[in-house]
């Protein structure tokens, strides 16, 4: 799915927020891009990346993500209108955000530990909606912020 063309109004208002950040930049693969495996088609990667130019040697900092991945399933994203979006908070934050101990991952517009990464810091919410939208994009700016930080160390 084309993020610029999606049905999901919520996803494209994420997107469009993080496209708006100063040296953002925001990879969402579409069908048949031969240069992405295809489970990532569909799916939108946010990185800093002031030169416009994909890292190679750094995750991105936040993702959408629109269906299950072999090894990531608990949310049950191929359901209807399902999907998520994950944010890398830190370990610190993540603890102060959400439970750890959290067991049901497919609840939605629910800040809660990413049900993989969520001990490398990583938190996700389920169809953002009322309850969480705003909390989702000022994390998503922390975190483009922090990797701005990293990128500066760095250079």
């Amino acid at each position: 799915m084309d993020h610029s063309q999606s049905t999901d109004p919520s996803i494209d208002r994420i997107v469009e927020e993080v496209r708006g950040l100063e040296g953002a930049l925001v990879v969402a693969p579409v069908a048949g891009d031969p240069d992405v495996p295809e489970p990532a088609w569909g799916d939108a990667f946010f990185y800093y990346a002031p030169d416009g130019q994909m890292p190679t040697n750094v995750q991105p900092y936040g993702t959408v993500v629109t269906k299950n991945y072999p090894e990531d399933t608990s949310s049950d994203l191929d359901g209807p209108g399902r999907w998520r979006v994950n944010i890398h908070v830190g370990r610190t934050a993540a603890a102060e955000l959400v439970d750890a101990g959290t067991s049901d991952f497919s609840t939605a517009d629910v800040l809660l530990p990413h049900p993989v990464y969520g001990s490398m810091g990583w938190v996700c919410v389920v169809t953002p909606g009322p309850r969480t939208t705003a909390t989702v994009l000022r994390l998503l700016r922390e975190a483009h912020e922090a990797a701005r930080a990293r990128y500066a160390r760095r250079h």
